[in-house]
């Protein structure tokens, strides 16, 4: 199982495998290349908001009964009012027998709408947590299938941003969204059917005026989207930001950039600022708008219900059913009340909708090919034939590649900055597809290898280290969960780092922070090659992996690699051309393409690039 590909954060192992070759320059594409060319409509994210809550079908079935049944028994309490205010009315004429019993109905009724409530509740929050929770294992499962090209080029705190937070404000709009939604719609019917009852004429009225409740509500939210809709944007950009701050804080430091990057953070938070402010605003006028029309029926209503008790026209009603009629008309404009009142949540949960489905419909790694082969077997015979890449469409980075390595072959790969060394080593492992010639791996094209078959034959080791949060045998154990204590002992003690282990406070046992917490990066890479020692891999692939550690460890752990390269074939990426005198070829690139090759001595006598590059060396030495 190789280390860096079988598990473990996607962002955090691209991080790692970056070299210089200038792909996030040349080849990254913008953040908003996540965005679709036509931004989806609100039906479109309701029809797909709907596909995460038709797996939970029977929550959401028993919230909307649970709903129903607490509305009938809210709008059957007006009923029971009004004949008790008929029973009250004029002086003396209070009938406590007809009282009684109805008020007695009256506590029955409304104990029976608050349990149906608490059930609508307690249904919603299941529904909506277990969709938040279904949200998220699709975004990380998406992002787990995403190519190395797509992690490049976007920034990870955004990527966080749409599976954390972005899922988040789809929860808190998904549960008030079905909360005002179950309970709206059956008082609403129920509301009407009761009022009609009543009296039709009035009914009438009330249904008349309730169009323009809605049309000031669709405007207001019509001119509000885009406001939102900027506000998660932007509001991703920034955890973009942050993620880079954080996570580069002593390099921060040590360049005294913290005013530059607090300026850069004050300016996108004053952005994010106006944008939320305004979205805001505008998303708050919905509520007092819908109000202001609703109260105006509620008034009008109240006359006519005046006059039909006071001269029996349009139709005769007492004072029980006005006020029951009041009642309704009340229930009946509430919905619309509360539904605005949410329309602010409702709107951030489907600009964040918008961005976590721009990352679920973004394309996708190739997948592998249904008759994909595995290799039962390695020798290690690898070959790269005429192979092109380029990261950018405009700009070519390899062209013409070839080299053999036979089985057990020591390769060393040196050259300038950016000329595509660490490129070769993500196009072996099928990060990035050729796109001239072919890689063969014991006379196979790796394009027709399953690629986790293909990466679990190769150990890495890198410059750049990589620790996540966990114990020290933990991180050595991360290509292999299964390794028993002795066995990591073990490869810890070739890597040389069980002397600093056992100094730890609990040795093997220590719980490092996230990056290794206090060790040196010496300490960290010595881990990070005891990982790859443990793996025991058929080919092996070095950067610069004895960078970071003194001249001394560096002899031992050089040792320990001489002796696990021992019949395995290595790729050694190095700077330091005094790391890779015993190399069996030599590779030299410039410009993307190899200008020599052969042994460390051949190279010396032709006295060409790898002589001036080794001379230079000596000369800053």
């Amino acid at each position: 199982m190789n280390p860096y590909v079988s598990t473990g954060s996607v962002s955090t192992v691209t991080s790692n495998i970056a070299g210089g070759d200038g792909r996030r320059r040349e080849g990254g594409a913008p953040l908003d290349s996540l965005a679709p060319a036509t931004p989806l409509g609100a039906r479109v994210i309701t029809r797909r908001l709907m596909g995460f809550v038709r797996p939970h079908a029977l929550s959401f079935v028993a919230s909307f009964a649970a709903a129903a049944a607490s509305v009938v028994l809210q709008l059957a309490v007006p009923l029971l009012i009004g004949r008790a205010i008929d029973a009250m009315v004029g002086a003396g004429g209070v009938s406590f027998e007809v009282l009684a019993p109805l008020v007695a109905q009256l506590a029955v009724l409304t104990l029976a709408a608050a349990a149906f409530q608490w059930a609508q509740g307690y249904c919603v929050n299941r529904l909506t947590y277990r969709c938040v929770r279904d949200m998220r294992i699709a975004a990380s499962d998406k992002i787990s299938r995403m190519p190395i090209s797509f992690i490049d080029a976007h920034p990870h705190g955004d990527l966080i941003s749409r599976v954390v937070n972005d899922v988040d404000q789809i929860g808190d709009g998904l549960l008030q969204g079905l909360n005002q939604l179950f309970g709206g719609i059956v008082t609403i019917v129920g509301t009407l059917a009761f009022m009609l009852s009543v009296s039709v004429p009035m009914a009438v009225v009330v249904v008349l005026a309730t169009p323009f409740s809605i049309l000031a509500a669709a405007l207001i939210a019509r001119v509000s989207n885009k406001s939102f809709a900027d506000q998660q944007r932007i509001q991703g950009r920034l955890g973009a930001h942050i993620e880079e701050y954080v996570g580069s804080q002593r390099l921060v430091s040590t360049f005294g950039f913290g005013p530059r990057a607090q300026e850069r953070f004050d300016a996108m938070n004053a952005e994010l600022y106006t944008a939320g402010e305004h979205a805001q605003f505008m998303g708050s006028l919905s509520n007092p708008g819908t109000r202001f029309i609703n109260n105006l029926i509620y008034a009008a209503v109240a006359v006519m219900g005046c006059l039909c008790v006071v001269t029996g026209a349009p139709a005769p009603l007492t004072v029980g059913g006005v006020q029951v009629f009041l009642s309704y008309a009340n229930q009946y404009t509430k919905p619309f009340n509360e539904i605005t009142s949410v329309v602010t949540q409702v709107q951030t949960a489907y600009a964040s909708a918008r961005r976590l489905f721009a990352l679920l419909d973004a394309v996708e790694e190739a997948p592998d090919a249904p008759d994909a082969r595995t290799l039962r077997e390695v020798r290690g015979e690898v070959d790269f034939d005429h192979v092109g890449f380029r990261y950018a469409p405009d700009r070519p980075l390899l062209h013409d590649i070839c080299i053999h390595a036979a089985p057990g072959a020591r390769i060393a790969l040196v050259g300038p900055t950016g000329c595509g060394k660490t490129t070769l080593i993500n196009l072996l492992l099928r990060f990035y597809d050729v796109q001239q010639g072919r890689i063969e791996l014991d006379g196979v094209d790796v394009a027709d290898l399953a690629r986790s078959d293909l990466r679990s034959r190769f150990g890495m080791v890198l410059q750049d280290t990589w620790l996540f949060e966990g114990t020290v045998h933990e991180n050595i154990a991360y290509g292999r969960p299964d390794a028993t204590r002795e066995q990591v002992v073990a490869a810890a003690r070739k890597a040389h780092a069980d002397g600093f282990i056992d100094a730890l406070p609990q040795g093997y046992d220590t719980v490092l922070g996230e990056g290794g917490g206090t060790l040196s990066q010496g300490q960290r890479q010595l881990l990070c090659i005891a990982r790859v020692l443990l793996v025991d891999p058929a080919i092996l692939l070095l950067d610069e992996a004895t960078s970071s550690i003194d001249t001394r460890t560096e002899l031992q752990v050089q040792a320990a690699f001489d002796e696990l390269m021992r019949g395995r074939t290595s790729f050694v990426v190095a700077h330091r051309l005094s790391t890779i005198r015993e190399a069996d070829c030599i590779v030299v690139m410039r410009d993307g393409g190899v200008v020599e090759r052969g042994t460390h001595e051949e190279l010396l006598a032709a006295g060409g690039f790898y002589a001036d590059l080794y001379k230079s060396q000596w000369e800053e030495a």
